[in-house]
Parts: structure tokens; sequence; C-alpha cells
């Protein structure tokens, strides 16, 4: 059963591109751990409200940054063992240098596969 992590990181607007060029940077490192199944990174830039979903409309570009810009991490491995083993070596690596960039702590969700797709 795959093991997967939602990580939310909100970001200072000024440290943006800081961070960027960082997680770009790391992603190889995060690419080589061990029982890595699946990485993604995606930046917020688009919201949807009930009158976009109502209608079948395309969601609306966010066009000014209010507090923070956010990004969310997926990852998912084989086991939470080889989950725990990577958020070690994560820790250990980058992730002083992530915390610098952001306005509070990261969130994170964790939690086992219930069904996906190919």
């Amino acid at each position: 059963m795959a093991f997967s992590e939602i990580c939310i990181y909100q970001v200072k607007p000024k440290k943006t591109e800081e961070f960027e060029a960082l997680m770009q940077e790391a992603k190889s490192f995060l690419e080589q751990q061990e029982g890595l199944l699946m990485l993604r990174l995606i930046k917020r830039g688009y919201r949807i409200d009930m009158e976009q979903i109502k209608e079948g409309l395309a969601p609306l570009e966010i066009k000014r940054v209010v507090k923070s810009v956010k990004y969310m991490l997926y990852w998912e491995f084989d086991t939470k063992e080889s989950y725990g083993a990577a958020q070690k070596n994560l820790y250990h690596s980058y992730w002083k240098e992530i915390e610098k960039c952001l306005i509070v702590p990261h969130d994170k969700y964790l939690g086992e596969e219930l069904f996906g797709w190919n």
C-alpha cells in the first residue's frame, strides 16, 4: 500500500525565486530517495469558485499575492518506512534553507493510498 505526503508551503512573496531555485536543486536529491514512486511540486496559480464549477468554466488565474505564495509538494512512497527515511534525509539536507523562505512552518498531510489511477 503506497504512503503519501502532501506538504503545503506558504512562501514569502520576496522569497519565491529563492524557494523555486532551492526546490529545483533539491529535486535530484529527492528523486534518489529509496522507495519513491512519485514526486510533484505545484505552484498555486488559480482559484475556482462555485460559479465556475456550476458552469463548467476554467479556473480563474490569481493575479495578486495577498500574504504568501502557496506551493504543494506531493510525494508517494512504497512504504511508511521509506517515507520516514526520506524525511530524515531531507531534514539533514535542505530543510533549514526551505524553512527560511516560509512565513509559517509548512503543513504536512500524510496517509495511505485508498485507490489510484494509472
